[in-house]
Protein backbone atom coordinates (compact mmCIF):
# COMPACT_ATOMS: atom_id res chain seq x y z
CA UNK A 1 0.00 0.00 0.00
CA UNK A 2 1.15 3.22 -0.42
CA UNK A 3 1.44 6.16 1.97
CA UNK A 4 -1.27 8.68 2.78
CA UNK A 5 1.12 10.99 1.97
CA UNK A 6 1.58 10.42 -1.86
CA UNK A 7 -1.13 11.52 -2.89
CA UNK A 8 -1.31 14.59 -1.15
CA UNK A 9 1.86 15.63 -2.60
CA UNK A 10 0.76 17.65 -5.38
CA UNK A 11 -2.47 18.35 -3.87
CA UNK A 12 -1.65 21.91 -1.97
CA UNK A 13 0.25 20.10 0.74
CA UNK A 14 3.65 21.07 -0.70
CA UNK A 15 4.33 23.65 2.08
CA UNK A 16 4.54 21.33 4.64
CA UNK A 17 7.69 19.20 5.32
CA UNK A 18 5.41 16.11 6.34
CA UNK A 19 8.40 15.07 8.82
CA UNK A 20 7.63 11.47 10.17
CA UNK A 21 9.20 12.28 13.72
CA UNK A 22 6.55 15.85 13.82
CA UNK A 23 3.71 14.15 12.28
CA UNK A 24 0.76 12.28 13.59
CA UNK A 25 0.20 8.46 12.29
CA UNK A 26 -3.44 6.51 12.55
CA UNK A 27 -3.76 2.88 11.71
CA UNK A 28 -0.03 3.06 11.05
CA UNK A 29 -0.22 5.82 7.82
CA UNK A 30 1.73 9.21 8.25
CA UNK A 31 -1.17 11.95 8.19
CA UNK A 32 -0.68 13.86 4.88
CA UNK A 33 0.30 17.20 7.05
CA UNK A 34 2.50 17.81 10.21
CA UNK A 35 1.35 17.80 13.08
CA UNK A 36 1.74 21.86 13.17
CA UNK A 37 0.19 22.04 9.64
CA UNK A 38 -2.59 19.82 10.76
CA UNK A 39 -3.66 22.09 13.37
CA UNK A 40 -3.45 24.94 11.24
CA UNK A 41 -5.76 23.53 9.36
CA UNK A 42 -8.10 22.48 11.70
CA UNK A 43 -8.15 26.57 12.80
CA UNK A 44 -8.90 27.15 9.14
CA UNK A 45 -12.12 25.72 9.72
CA UNK A 46 -13.52 28.57 12.23
CA UNK A 47 -13.43 30.75 8.77
CA UNK A 48 -16.82 31.00 8.60
CA UNK A 49 -17.75 31.91 11.74
CA UNK A 50 -15.87 35.18 11.25
CA UNK A 51 -17.73 35.49 7.80
CA UNK A 52 -20.78 35.74 9.07
CA UNK A 53 -20.13 38.48 11.76
CA UNK A 54 -21.11 36.18 14.77
CA UNK A 55 -17.72 36.13 16.78
CA UNK A 56 -14.87 39.10 16.18
CA UNK A 57 -11.62 38.84 17.72
CA UNK A 58 -9.98 42.51 16.93
CA UNK A 59 -6.66 43.10 15.34
CA UNK A 60 -4.67 42.95 18.26
CA UNK A 61 -6.17 39.17 19.84
CA UNK A 62 -6.08 37.83 15.64
CA UNK A 63 -1.82 38.70 15.85
CA UNK A 64 -1.48 37.53 19.36
CA UNK A 65 -2.99 33.62 18.54
CA UNK A 66 -0.77 33.36 15.93
CA UNK A 67 2.72 35.00 17.76
CA UNK A 68 2.70 31.25 19.91
CA UNK A 69 3.34 29.09 16.90
CA UNK A 70 6.47 31.51 15.37
CA UNK A 71 7.41 31.34 19.36
CA UNK A 72 8.13 27.49 19.67
CA UNK A 73 9.76 27.69 16.32
CA UNK A 74 11.86 29.95 17.20
CA UNK A 75 12.62 28.72 20.67
CA UNK A 76 13.28 25.25 19.16
CA UNK A 77 15.94 26.56 16.87
CA UNK A 78 17.78 28.87 19.38
CA UNK A 79 17.47 26.96 22.74
CA UNK A 80 17.61 23.02 20.83
CA UNK A 81 14.28 22.18 22.77
CA UNK A 82 12.00 19.79 20.84
CA UNK A 83 8.55 20.42 20.88
CA UNK A 84 6.19 17.89 20.85
CA UNK A 85 3.65 17.01 18.22
CA UNK A 86 0.72 17.64 21.14
CA UNK A 87 1.87 21.72 21.23
CA UNK A 88 2.60 21.76 17.64
CA UNK A 89 -1.13 21.22 16.66
CA UNK A 90 -2.23 22.90 19.39
CA UNK A 91 -0.46 26.43 18.64
CA UNK A 92 -0.96 25.90 14.90
CA UNK A 93 -4.96 25.40 15.95
CA UNK A 94 -4.74 28.55 17.91
CA UNK A 95 -2.68 30.23 15.01
CA UNK A 96 -5.25 28.91 12.38
CA UNK A 97 -8.08 31.19 14.22
CA UNK A 98 -6.20 33.87 14.45
CA UNK A 99 -5.56 33.68 10.93
CA UNK A 100 -8.81 33.06 10.06
CA UNK A 101 -10.02 36.01 12.42
CA UNK A 102 -7.37 38.39 10.65
CA UNK A 103 -8.83 37.16 6.82
CA UNK A 104 -12.14 38.01 7.54
CA UNK A 105 -11.13 41.46 9.32
CA UNK A 106 -9.24 42.29 6.33
CA UNK A 107 -12.11 41.16 4.24
CA UNK A 108 -14.54 43.19 5.87
CA UNK A 109 -12.38 46.19 5.32
CA UNK A 110 -12.15 45.92 2.13
CA UNK A 111 -15.62 45.49 1.46
CA UNK A 112 -16.32 48.64 3.76
CA UNK A 113 -13.47 50.13 1.83
CA UNK A 114 -15.64 49.16 -1.77
CA UNK A 115 -18.95 50.14 -0.65
CA UNK A 116 -17.81 53.79 0.23
CA UNK A 117 -16.92 54.17 -2.70
CA UNK A 118 -19.80 53.98 -4.21
CA UNK A 119 -21.43 56.23 -2.06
Amino acid sequence: MKPLTSKYRISGFGVCHRKPERSFFYKGQQFPMCARCTGIAIGFSTLPIFLIGQFHLGLWISIAMILPTYLDGWIQLLWDVESTNWRRVTTGFVAGIGMMSLAALIGQEIAEFIVNQFN
